[in-house]
């Protein structure tokens, strides 16, 4: 694999190409990389009462928001973020992927989705009886993205 920089002092907005002739493993693993990148510039501090929490990321199996705010669950606990729901969207991994206007989840952690087509679908977590619900909207994308997952 070669890698190239070029650098170019009019360009805004840094940009990363790969040139491939087919998506292996390799490949997949550079996005995944690069896509991840963003988490490294950025710390979540969780907040729960008056105490300060440092929880890896894999930890968290949805952000949420409630009527005080978005809240972080992971399969025990309920944590405060000082964050917007489309803040956390621009920097979080690619494993985690908005699924409703309030929700954005961590793909990683699904253990099953019970479909509806008249409505919203659910999506449980293994080891808690916690659960989000995708809208008719990011049911498509979602599926799309666990079947990307797989490969």
């Amino acid at each position: 694999m070669k890698i190239r920089i070029e650098v170019d002092n009019t360009i805004k907005e840094n940009e990363v190409i790969i040139r491939c002739s087919e998506i292996n493993e390799d490949v997949k693993n550079i996005q995944i990389m690069l896509d991840d990148m963003p988490l490294y510039k950025k710390c979540i501090t969780f907040y729960r009462g008056d105490t300060q929490y440092y929880i890896s990321l894999e930890e968290i199996l949805f952000f949420e928001t409630e009527e005080n705010g978005i809240c972080a669950h992971t399969i025990d606990n309920i944590y405060t973020v000082k964050y917007k729901l489309y803040e956390l969207e621009e920097f979080l991994p690619g494993y985690f992927m908005r699924v409703s206007k309030s929700t954005i989840l961590n793909t990683n952690h699904i253990y099953s989705i019970t479909h509806s087509l008249s409505s919203s679908s659910k999506v449980e977590f293994q080891n808690t009886h916690k659960q989000v619900y995708v809208s008719r909207y990011y049911y498509k994308p979602l599926k799309i993205k666990l079947l990307e997952k797989r490969r």
